[in-house]
């Protein structure tokens, strides 16, 4: 990584692998004596096309707020709160395309643009698009791309080789006394 970040702007949404970047992000900005610059996107639940059918600006300030909580609630899980030693701004963006935003907003050559690059299945990108191939594919700057941790990745792997029976032994369904 670049040894002098002028900002570093980080992606989050809540998903462990953007808390991951979170994480990293502020160590980043820490070490390198930048400005941390935490962004968080939303569209009207539904998406735009049907909020458009149907505005209701009341819905819509409500959406907004739980992004602003969800924000706080992004520092919260991973520091405690806003961590202190470095300066932080945030950012919350009624967009439907996170990458461009990231991308528009880490525009300095001396920025390091900060994604998770969780480790999704084909159906979750098709609906949200992989944020983190977008901006490393379009960034004019350095970009950092956190791998999800590695709890995570075994959850992962263990999760694809259950199988119903597994499930009723642990439980002690099946008359034994269970995994222990």
């Amino acid at each position: 990584m670049p040894d002098n970040v002028g900002r570093v702007v980080v992606g989050v949404n809540g998903s462990i692998s953007s808390l991951a970047a979170l994480r990293r992000a502020v160590a980043e900005a820490s070490r390198g004596g930048g400005a941390l610059l935490a962004v968080l996107t939303w569209t009207p639940v539904g998406g735009e096309i049907n909020y458009r059918r149907a505005p209701c600006p009341p819905l819509l300030r409500l959406w907004e707020q739980q992004a602003r909580e969800r924000m706080r609630t992004c520092f919260d899980e991973v520091f405690g709160g806003v961590p202190t030693g470095v300066r932080v701004d945030t950012l919350v963006v009624r967009a439907e395309r996170p990458g461009q935003v990231l991308v528009a907003l880490a525009d300095r050559s001396d920025d390091l643009l900060v994604v998770g690059a969780g480790a999704r299945g084909w159906l979750v990108r098709l609906r949200h698009g992989a944020v983190s191939r977008y901006c490393l594919a379009h960034a004019d700057c350095a970009v950092l791309a956190v791998p999800p941790p590695g709890m995570l990745r075994e959850l992962k792997r263990r999760h694809r080789r259950w199988r119903p029976r597994d499930v009723t032994n642990t439980l002690g369904l099946d008359g034994s006394r269970g995994r222990g």
